[in-house]
């Protein structure tokens, strides 16, 4: 297992890129624009980041929307070698997969 990212929402790009790279010292590795799904993502990374692994993504929702109680914490990603492999193994541990892969 490898792990690739976290993600986090944010409401102002500017100034999460000011906290995370003028303040933080991380770097802007690369940026996606959806206009179909109305988010940008930004993935940051340390100064010795391989731009694929162990970095930051800032997702930001293009329309308002609050995020209290946590909501701004959105997922860990990890790549496997089988994802329904995975799966299955989590779901007869008993782990619930509240959204399984899908083709």
């Amino acid at each position: 297992m490898e792990y690739l990212h976290t993600m986090v929402r944010i409401k102002n790009i500017n100034e999460s890129l000011d906290f995370y790279c003028n303040k933080l010292g991380l770097k802007e590795l690369r940026r996606k624009e959806s206009e179909k799904g109305r988010f940008t993502l930004i993935f940051l990374g340390a100064n010795n980041s391989n731009h694929e692994t162990g970095l930051l993504e800032l997702t930001y929702n293009w329309d308002t929307e609050d995020y209290s109680d946590g909501r701004n914490f959105g997922h860990l990603a990890y790549k496997v070698k089988n994802i329904y492999e995975t799966c299955e193994k989590l779901m007869k541990g008993g782990v619930i997969i509240n959204r399984p892969p899908r083709d």
